[in-house]
């Protein structure tokens, strides 16, 4: 039987996860207030939090820096970012999804080894093959479609659509075999609809690691009119005098439709949290 918390113990509960809360909101308030202020306020201690002198001179300044062909258009950098990230996103919910199906509903020979394999390649970190992907697609450099390509099917995407779809109750698909229909359309019409949260949960996470690539466009990419958001902040960063206000407005927009998506997905994405645990 499940325990009940007393009122103290709930009251200790909440009392440690806003403690922790208010910890990792630290970090964005800096940001967010730091954005608004001038650069010479910015790294001043623990007075960065303090909304003094605020303007949005920061943000007009980023914008001004990228509005030129030779700098770049910064729409054009945030527009490649959103379309790799969607492109990604999209591609992987349909590909990874469909793999797990077949995975964790269909039965046939080699199944468990196949599934063996992903769950292994989950532990393999993506700085281990990254080096002989660049030399693989080396002549594809300077390219959109190069940046998204690889990123579309991923390992831990499948283990989590499978680990779902292994929990939706046989007798729903016997049912629907019992009315004529076949793998296709109880996946389509059945098990979609009913995997919302988890469609959620790898929509929010695929998209937050896309965003915020790197390693690879370092290694794929050296023509500005190609070039992510996240490279190119870098690239702004590294230019001297450093002035921390800009680039911490530019943090912002970098930030900004990540906190977008997040709040599309929020309602589902609960809900598949939530249902692991009780699976749990």
């Amino acid at each position: 039987m499940a325990q009940t918390r007393t009122p103290l113990r709930r009251l200790l509960d909440y009392a440690v996860l806003s403690v922790l809360a208010f910890i990792f909101v630290l970090p964005v308030l800096y940001l967010i207030v730091g954005s608004f202020k001038p650069s010479d306020q910015v790294l001043d201690g623990l007075s960065g939090f303090l909304p003094t002198h605020l303007s949005l001179d920061n943000y007009t300044a980023v914008l001004d820096s990228f509005n030129s062909d030779a700098t770049g258009y910064f729409w054009r950098f945030m527009g490649i970012s959103l379309l790799l990230s969607t492109v990604v996103v999209l591609g992987g919910m349909i590909i990874n999804s469909m793999a797990a199906y077949g995975l964790a509903r269909l039965r046939w020979k080699g199944q468990r080894a196949v599934f063996g394999i992903v769950l292994l390649l989950m532990l393999v970190p993506f700085e281990a093959v990254a080096v002989p992907l660049f030399y693989m697609f080396n002549d594809q450099r300077n390219t959109i479609y190069i940046q998204a390509i690889p990123f579309i099917a991923n390992a831990f995407s499948i283990y989590q659509f499978a680990t779902f779809f292994r929990a939706i109750p046989p007798s729903i698909e016997e049912a629907a075999r019992i009315d004529g229909a076949g793998p296709w359309r109880t996946f389509f019409a059945i098990i979609v609809p009913m995997s919302k949260p988890v469609f959620a949960s790898v929509a929010i996470l695929t998209f937050l690691t896309q965003w915020g690539s790197f390693l690879w466009p370092v290694l794929m990419v050296s023509d500005p009119a190609v070039r992510p958001l996240p490279l190119e902040m870098s690239v702004f960063q590294g230019q001297m005098p450093v002035d921390w206000g800009q680039v911490l407005a530019f943090g912002v927009l970098l930030v900004l439709p990540v906190l977008i998506v997040f709040a599309f997905f929020q309602r589902w994405f609960v809900q598949g949290v939530a249902s692991s645990a009780v699976k749990g």
